[in-house]
């Protein structure tokens, strides 16, 4: 190398590197953070259908699951920290929200979501008589859509103890509110078994 010449980066070539990292962290940093949120709340929902499950093996270990019992006698055996009847929370895809109410309250988990206890019972003890849960990751209504992000889950819970999401509900599917059918298109993009 000849005497004097120094070997490096000009201020031009630095600049023009840090633009085109910037560009590419334009790009991916949300999708990251995007998928890390996903992630975040299909664990959070399968940890809420484990709950929904042991919860109504607590209550049938005791007596106290009928044909007309509703969500709400399952609360007694799951974990969470209040009860709340006056805030609204977001619906499933295809609707804006459902409100917490004294008749069908919504739990405030340790996660930071919310759990909707429908106030329907069982309507029937066959195979196919469900009490319904709406499980919403976040706990509040994230923008109002119809199919916005952090859009709840809804959950089936078989008269025989099985869990279900609503895109998997089985054919015959009832509550004392009548028949309740599969909807594909109504688990959350986030949401997979």
């Amino acid at each position: 190398m000849p005497k004097g010449l120094n070997s490096g980066f000009t201020l031009a070539e630095l600049l023009i590197s840090l633009l085109i990292i910037g560009e590419i962290s334009t790009f991916t940093i949300p999708k990251i953070i995007t998928a890390q949120a996903n992630g975040r709340y299909n664990a959070e929902a399968h940890e809420v259908a484990g709950m929904i499950a042991g919860a109504f093996q607590q209550a049938q270990m005791s007596g106290s699951i009928s044909s007309s019992s509703t969500a709400g006698i399952l609360s007694q055996y799951m974990n969470y920290v209040s009860v709340d009847t006056s805030s609204s929370i977001d619906n499933i895809n295809g609707g804006t929200t459902n409100s917490c109410s004294s008749d069908g309250p919504c739990l405030n988990l340790h996660n930071g979501g919310k759990l909707l206890l429908w106030n329907h019972s069982f309507g029937g003890a066959n195979t196919t008589n469900v009490l319904m849960f709406q499980f919403d990751p976040d706990g509040v209504v994230t923008d109002g859509t119809t199919n916005g992000p952090g859009k709840a889950v809804k959950f089936a819970l078989y008269y025989n103890g099985m869990v279900t999401s609503r895109a998997n509900v089985l054919a015959g599917t009832t509550d004392s509110a009548g028949p309740f059918g599969a909807s594909a298109t109504a688990d959350p993009s986030w949401f997979q078994w």
